[in-house]
């Protein structure tokens, strides 16, 4: 059961590998311990979303390369970062405006994820007092 303490919100602008990476691990991290997790994807950040594997044409995630790397390491993936927080019920919004100025189709975001388009305001609502809310 989640607890109404603490977890936090991340808004996911940044197109790179680490910064996706980071945000999906400290989701994962929040959920396993009991606390909320709302992953806002906007600007650069929502071609994580789209795939698998994202798209890295016209600007699609830099050092994707990373991952297999972060594999042989022992250090979770990108996938199963994502699918650890679908599963334990992170909340996940794809920034309308964000897809209206790189003109992304949504159709072109995964189907497995459970997201809502919305915007900031949907963003500040899922941010209950208490939570943190952090860029990346």
């Amino acid at each position: 059961m989640k607890t109404d303490q603490g977890g936090l919100s991340v808004i996911v602008r940044a197109g790179d590998y680490e910064s996706v990476h980071y945000a999906l691990a400290l989701a994962a991290a929040a959920l396993a311990v009991n606390k909320p997790a709302v992953l806002f994807f906007t600007m650069a950040g929502i071609r994580a979303l789209t795939g698998p594997p994202p798209n890295l044409e016209n600007g699609g995630l830099a050092d994707w390369d990373r991952d297999a790397l972060n594999r042989e390491r022992g250090v979770g993936d990108f996938e199963t970062l994502l699918q650890a927080c679908v599963e334990l019920g992170c909340r996940f919004i794809v920034c309308e405006m964000g897809l209206r100025a790189l003109d992304i189709d949504r159709t072109s975001l995964r189907t497995d994820v459970p997201f809502t388009i919305a915007g900031i305001v949907t963003l500040l609502e899922e941010t209950k007092p208490g939570m943190h809310l952090l860029t990346l």
